[in-house]
């Protein structure tokens, strides 16, 4: 039976967390007799963002530093972000957490250059900047999908500010290219710029241990409830991805054939090993992490 605590749960951008949303609004997580704080914070997707992200002090970013300070439970991210967070909080004296499940929202993520860019295919952005967030999902789905094109010394990624902040670089000419998810995508594609590349990104759970297992199987049931809402019609939702850009993208114009979600599900030993593995290819991680001391499947136990 899941706990009658106050859980605190975390909103950052919209096409992360739609599945959290979409429960909240619809009160499926109600349904499963939890009592929820839902607690916003800053996203790069989200026109107002004032933050930038550096390639160091992760943890100092704004949904970490809420969750290290005790005022969120549980929260989702790219699942390369989580893992280091996960192996990495400890080392850095932080609060822990564990990789709970393999996440909801399936988040698309883009290439785009400017339209009049002669850069045709990813090769093209050989030794090119390309603007992402560092150590987030932009960045780790760029050298996702730029190493089946280039080898990794002539991959070329640098940091530019939240979405909006990075495409107005790539109209300037500031870099060549910038990483973008929806609805920024949306926006790039409806403001002339052009995708070269693009793949889904899949999101992962974190939380710490104050949350049980029960608990938190009531949480991802409830997301599982708002995925199949999405798949029928995800239309009543669009509005909070249209809000992120403040007034650049109408709802009607909003892309949704790129949603992609599925309900929570355990974090495999392949998937951590797989993940790990090539993380820690691309130095992108401290080593010696084990899937006993970073992964707790106790949702499904």
């Amino acid at each position: 039976m899941a706990t009658q605590q106050k859980i605190q749960l975390a909103i950052m951008n919209a096409i992360h967390d739609l599945p959290v949303l979409v429960a909240r609004d619809e009160g499926y997580f109600a349904d499963e007799g939890l009592d929820i704080d839902f607690v916003t914070t800053p996203g790069m997707a989200q026109v107002t963002t004032a933050h930038t992200a550096g390639w160091d002090a992760i943890f100092d970013r704004p949904l970490d530093t809420v969750y290290n300070e005790g005022g969120i439970d549980q929260y989702r991210m790219c699942e390369w972000g989580i893992v280091k967070r996960a192996v990495e909080c400890t080392n850095e004296g932080l609060r822990p957490r564990k990789i709970v499940a393999l996440g909801a929202a399936m988040s698309s993520f883009a290439i785009v250059v400017a339209g009049d860019s002669e850069a045709y295919e990813p090769e093209q952005l050989k030794d090119q900047a390309i603007a992402v967030t560092p150590f987030n999902g932009s960045n780790f789905t760029t050298l996702k999908m730029m190493e089946g094109f280039l080898t990794p010394e002539h991959i070329k990624t640098v940091s530019a500010g939240s979405m909006p902040t990075r495409l107005e670089a790539v109209r300037k000419g500031e870099v060549a290219a910038a990483s973008l998810m929806e609805p920024w995508i949306s926006v790039a594609q409806k403001q002339g710029f052009r995708v070269l590349v693009e793949s889904h990104s899949t999101r992962a759970e974190a939380a710490g241990d104050e949350l049980d297992g029960p608990t938190l199987a009531a949480m991802f049931r409830a997301q599982g409830r708002a995925v199949e809402a999405l798949k029928k019609d995800p239309s009543p939702y669009i509005k909070y991805l249209a809000a992120e850009t403040g007034g650049l993208l109408e709802i009607e114009e909003f892309q949704t054939w790129r949603l992609l979600n599925a309900p929570p599900q355990p974090y495999t030993r392949e998937r951590w090993d797989d993940t790990y593995q090539w993380m820690e290819k691309w130095d992108m991680v401290i080593p010696g992490a084990t899937f006993e001391g970073v992964v707790d499947n106790r949702a499904w136990e």
